[in-house]
């Protein structure tokens, strides 16, 4: 396979990058070198931000009618690319071939969503607000935004923002992975199509020095992110710092609890998607299971047969349930948390370490892990893993397993799984944390609801996807009015 360097893309034009610095981009199956992606400079990241300053004097007045267009055009390429896009995805990332179906429909629906925006855009007003004067606001686009992209949803995630910035009247700037650059790079082939004008859309590969100055440059009015904490936490305070809007998704370490009237079954199926889909590279996987009095014994061993029968390969394989991890320094951070909660007394009751994929002796596997004797208090209770790891916290009742969850540090996502109407109302009412499952293991919002989240979770105000992101990429005027 021909290794290309993957350009940026800049007033509707590719543009190979000036910079000398390229990063391998490595199919985490193979271990083979797939792409290489530049470390772009600051410089042009200036050239971005300039075409996005022009496009955005026109853009803005574009009907929201005629932009929603583009949103329509845009979702009829997507469809057409559709396998194709998911491919892309597997190869970079290594998630099975289903997930990445799933990221490219979800990517769909949030342009689907966006091209509401002649409704969604609506202000509100008042007459009489005194007499003979009435009031109104109004809702105005703002100007350059940027999104800063995780490698594990890499095509997915600037979905949540871009759309519906563009569908505003913004322009945009989208940073990719570094890891994970190359869905991004077949996206922009599709925006490209769609004949947006030069300007509104762009994009500019690199690592933290673009990052950094996106956020310095005085044009740039906005950032959305999603990422690790401790990233997302210094975005947050640089974004501040110079005076930009920024709504920054970071960490989890999401709880599902499971009470003892739970439908087995069909719970340990759930958790077994949320703890080892893609595999457990998601900031809505579940990585503690709280099990709740008698439930413990049965749902520890129905847990670890499931969690055994998995079969682990290359992603492209239809018969393959879970993929590798995204590079061999994630392989090895993760082996590290094992070994950690070896050391800390856990005990591990199933061992994904050293497992052979047979054709693919160089690929980045680990086999679903599982520890139980897992207490709060242990790094493997406290710290995100990004990996298929799942520990077992046993508790005496809901109360103490909903404990166990405001203790954390993380507000992300928490599961209940329970067959009590009562317990399920407390549960979501209590529980701190921004999106909350009842008998559902993965909770994912779709593109019409927020992506919230609470704590660590999220720096901001404003979350991605539907009326959120509406509201974090506009500006509201209040225009009153007398005539005399």
């Amino acid at each position: 396979m021909e290794i290309k360097n993957l350009k940026n893309y800049i007033s509707s034009e590719w543009v190979e990058s000036k910079s000398k610095e390229l990063l391998d981009v490595r199919n985490p199956a193979t271990d083979e070198v797939m792409a290489r992606v530049p470390l772009s400079t600051v410089e042009e990241v200036g050239e971005a931000v300039r075409a996005a300053k022009v496009a955005f004097l026109d853009w803005r007045e574009t009907t929201p009618y005629t932009r929603a267009r583009y949103m329509f055009r845009l979702k009829n390429l997507m469809e057409e690319r559709f396998e194709d896009l998911a491919q892309i995805i597997v190869g970079e990332h290594g998630k099975i071939i289903d997930e990445a179906r799933g990221e490219v429909r979800r990517g769909i629906e949030n342009v689907e969503v966006a091209a509401g925006v002649p409704s969604l855009m609506m202000g509100y007003n008042m007459e009489d607000v005194s007499q003979g004067i009435d009031e109104e606001c109004v809702y105005q686009p703002a100007g350059v935004f940027c999104c800063v992209a995780p490698f594990n949803f890499p095509s997915m995630v600037p979905l949540w923002f871009l759309p519906y910035a563009v569908a505003c009247g913004n322009t945009y700037i989208v940073k990719p992975s570094e890891q994970c650059p190359m869905s991004q790079n077949a996206f922009f082939e599709l925006l490209d199509e769609a004949d947006f004008p030069p300007g509104v859309v762009n994009l500019v590969n690199g690592d933290k020095r673009v990052v950094d100055a996106l956020l310095e440059h005085p044009d740039v009015r906005g950032l959305s992110f999603v990422g690790s904490t401790p990233v997302g936490k210094y975005l947050y305070a640089k974004a501040a710092a110079n005076g930009k809007r920024a709504q920054c998704q970071t960490g989890a370490k999401n709880c599902l609890v499971v009470m003892p009237d739970a439908v087995l079954d069909k719970t340990v199926a759930s958790i077994m998607t949320s703890a080892f889909g893609t595999a457990g590279q998601r900031c809505l996987s579940g990585s503690l299971v709280v099990a709740v009095g008698d439930v413990y014994e049965p749902l520890k061993d129905r847990l670890v047969e499931s969690a055994a029968r998995i079969k682990v390969g290359d992603g492209l394989d239809e018969t393959v349930q879970m993929g590798p991890v995204v590079s061999q320094k994630a392989l090895v951070r993760i082996l590290g948390y094992v070994d950690k909660g070896l050391e800390e007394g856990a005990r591990l009751i199933l061992d994904g370490r050293g497992i052979k994929v047979e054709g693919y002796p160089n690929g980045y596997f680990i086999g679903p892990t599982i520890f139980t004797d897992v207490t709060p208090e242990m790094t493997i209770a406290q710290d995100e893993i990004f990996g298929p790891v799942l520990g077992i916290i046993r508790v005496a009742d809901f109360d103490q397993a909903v404990e166990v969850i405001d203790r954390s540090r993380y507000g992300n996502a928490a599961s209940l799984f329970t067959a009590s109407g009562k317990l399920a109302r407390e549960f979501k009412y209590r529980v701190q944390a921004g999106n909350i499952g009842i008998n559902i293991g993965i909770v994912a919002p779709i593109a019409s609801f927020p992506f919230s989240g609470m704590k660590d979770s999220f720096f901001g105000d404003l979350h991605g996807q539907g009326r959120d992101a509406i509201e974090f990429f506009t500006d509201r005027k209040v225009v009153i009015t007398r005539w005399f």
